[in-house]
């Protein structure tokens, strides 16, 4: 039995395989027109099929991670263009930059390039069929249409299957609606309504249907175990709607606990993968750079030691994920009893909300100024990152301070992410945009995040740092 999103798994697991299988038929071909082309033996086959694999490997974890699900039957030649060639870029990327850290330099770049554009176009032209062909033309077909049965005949029942029609890949055909309290069949002839819940037994035995819905509330059924009886006896899948509340979940997940079933609601989506992938790349990251930012710390520290007397390294008590306290580390850019003189200056504060800004803080030092114009005191939280206080992308950790003076609910959302180095806020304006358009550009990353956006927000940060935009 096939339910309409076990379809369109099944579409997306296939055309992963057939892409997998051209992608190993067209790097041969290149390969052996490569080879014609210049002398034989010139090339070492093995190690070039080796650095595909490599590539084939990094191809289907950034499918995995960056492009996520697709919706084929409404999706468009732009966007399909847009997909894979983010995925081919990204791999590409990915393994000319390990040829070059590797230095392998028997590869022929050539080779990998004449694929990349080979396949990238081969692929997009399958995918036009798909798009253009299979759903456009083929949808209508009756024998790819899901048949569902909806308990239920009032307004909530009704928008459930206008949104079923809509949303999903495959066809779905509403065979009709089951009336729970029994009064509104046959009142229009377009109502597709076939009876009461008690009918459901016959209704099954009478109609093609493939699963069952029930689209209202448990009060309004009088004996649900016979529906489920029903449903077993005909071999039919059945659903619950499970909106108790009208609230927005990021994700809806159901576990087991025993023969207990837990619906759980979370408001921000945690895919467990792209979480993985999230910290790995962070570690992966901050390792290559801390070698090469080390003279840079030697350089600063000792700058900052003959500018003011204090520790060269600042902490400070930051609030992160799930509100738990963690230690934020930071060159020191103010004198050293900068946190007793705050109680001073507070009436100075410029900054709307509950954050402290003051365009030009008293308790900054000569190269604290610089270091805060070029962001080079935030260099230090490499090593919160390192130890999973942080990641390079979220919404900056704010102090005990600031979030005691949160004034609504829905600024501690922040706390449900890990807090990072940069964020949106950081290549929109950083210092210069208002708390409320701050909170409202962390929300955004929270609500919208993926693997894909973060490496976007780093990408842009690095022009925003160098130009010193909004820097406080």
């Amino acid at each position: 039995m096939t339910s309409f999103h076990a379809k369109s798994d099944y579409l997306r697991r296939l055309l992963t395989a057939l892409d997998v299988a051209w992608l190993v038929l067209i790097f041969y071909v290149v390969l052996a027109t490569y080879q014609h082309v210049r002398q034989p033996g010139d090339l070492d086959v093995q190690a070039h099929f080796g650095v595909f694999a490599i590539f084939l490997l990094i191809f289907l974890l950034v499918r995995s991670l960056v492009s996520g699900s697709n919706e084929f039957r409404r999706a468009s030649l732009g966007a399909a263009f847009f997909q894979l060639g983010r995925e081919f870029l990204l791999a590409l990327s990915i393994v000319f930059g390990l040829i070059f850290v590797m230095k392998l330099d028997y590869v022929s770049r050539y080779v990998l390039l004449g694929f990349a554009l080979s396949g990238f176009l081969i692929l997009l032209s399958l995918r036009a069929f798909l798009i253009w062909w299979y759903f456009r033309r083929n949808n209508a077909n009756a024998d790819l249409r899901v048949n569902v049965l909806v308990i239920g005949s009032g307004v909530r029942a009704r928008g459930f299957a206008d949104r079923l029609q809509k949303e999903q890949d495959f066809g779905v055909n509403i065979v009709g609606f089951l009336d729970p309290q029994g009064t509104s069949a046959g009142r229009r002839s377009t109502d597709s309504i076939l009876g009461h819940t008690n009918d459901i037994s016959k209704i099954l035995r009478n109609h093609v249907v493939e699963e069952v819905v029930i689209a209202v509330p448990r009060s309004m059924l009088d004996d649900v175990s016979a529906i489920i009886d029903a449903c077993q006896e005909e071999g039919v899948r059945l659903r619950y709607m499970a909106d108790f509340y009208e609230f927005q979940s990021a994700r809806i997940g159901l576990t087991m606990i025993g023969n207990v079933p837990l619906l759980s609601f979370e408001p921000v989506a945690r895919a467990e993968s792209a979480l993985l992938a999230k910290r790995i790349f962070d570690l992966v990251v901050v390792l290559a750079m801390l070698p090469l930012l080390l003279p840079i710390f030697v350089v600063v520290s000792v700058l900052i030691r003959l500018d003011s007397k204090g520790a060269v390294i600042f902490t400070q008590d930051r609030i992160g994920l799930h509100k738990k306290k963690f230690k934020m580390y930071k060159f020191r850019s103010m004198v050293e009893d900068a946190e007793k003189l705050m109680a001073d200056i507070e009436h100075l504060n410029e900054a709307d909300g509950p954050n402290f800004k003051i365009k030009n803080d008293p308790r900054i030092t000569r190269v604290g100024r610089f270091l805060r114009k070029t962001s080079i005191d935030e260099l230090p939280q490499l090593i919160n990152v390192l130890k999973g206080d942080m990641s390079l992308v979220g919404p900056r950790p704010m102090s005990r301070r600031d979030v005691e003076l949160f004034d609504r609910g829905i600024q501690r959302k922040r706390f449900s992410v890990l807090p990072g180095i940069t964020c949106i806020w950081q290549i929109s304006g950083r210092s210069d945009i208002s708390f409320d358009d701050w909170l409202r550009l962390d929300l955004e990353y929270i609500e919208k995040w993926s693997f894909w956006l973060d490496l976007k927000i780093l990408l842009k940060t690095v022009p925003t740092v160098l130009r010193g935009s909004g820097a406080a």
